[in-house]
């Protein structure tokens, strides 16, 4: 059932994860010190094309990339697996850049062959760069090393189906938005019991001004 009044959302700590296809290593906990195409394709606006999207590769990128984010666990229920990833995001740089990006890329539902809603809009999400790129080309970004969140609402469609909605604000001045997670427990297969997302939809237009992706 949706609740009306804003929450705290409760911190819990990033855990390791169980091995998955996609971008399993080893996990390391944020905080520790260490070395998509759209139906019609989108204009790109020259704001997005200048965003500050790190384009660059650190010299020890290769040897950071070799320990995988981590993911989702069969511990975690519904509202855990949301904490988990907006923790993630919050301290997205810590322990390399983007890490908190490649945990939202472990927990991702999607299939990599297929266009995906992920977003709301449908993109071609099989590469972790496109995925990367649309979080820092849009309004996304502002989850990225956000200062403040509450949870808006909460609602369990079905017995495997959770929704929530969380507002964030985010590090830059004036710089506020409401997301929707979009959960699913999937049954049977690989991931059997496993919280992942179906959809992380901004309230707003999130692609208005183009993309870069």
């Amino acid at each position: 059932m949706a609740s009306s009044a804003p929450a705290a959302a409760k911190p819990i700590g990033l855990l390791p994860a169980p091995i998955r296809g996609r971008l399993r290593r080893r996990c390391l906990e944020p905080g520790t010190a260490a070395p998509a195409a759209a139906a019609p394709r989108l204009r790109v606006s020259a704001s997005a094309a200048s965003s500050d999207v790190p384009d660059f590769l650190s010299s020890n990128w290769l040897e950071t990339r070799k320990r995988k984010a981590c993911g989702p666990r069969l511990d975690f229920n519904a509202q855990e697996a949301v904490e988990y990833q907006l923790e993630a995001l919050k301290y997205n740089d810590q322990p390399r850049q983007d890490y908190g990006i490649e945990v939202m890329y472990e927990f991702a539902g999607f299939d990599p062959f297929e266009r995906s809603t992920y977003f709301g809009r449908q993109f071609d999400l099989g590469q972790f760069e496109r995925f990367r790129r649309l979080f820092h080309h849009s309004s996304y970004r502002v989850l990225l090393g956000h200062k403040e969140r509450q949870i808006l609402s909460c609602l369990w469609v079905e017995e495997n189906r959770y929704k929530q909605r969380v507002w964030v604000r985010g590090s830059r001045p004036e710089e506020e938005e409401i997301f929707q997670f979009s959960m699913v427990q999937r049954v049977g297969g690989l991931w059997d019991g496993y919280w992942l997302t179906e959809s992380l939809i901004n309230d707003g237009d999130a692609f208005s001004s183009g993309i870069a992706y």
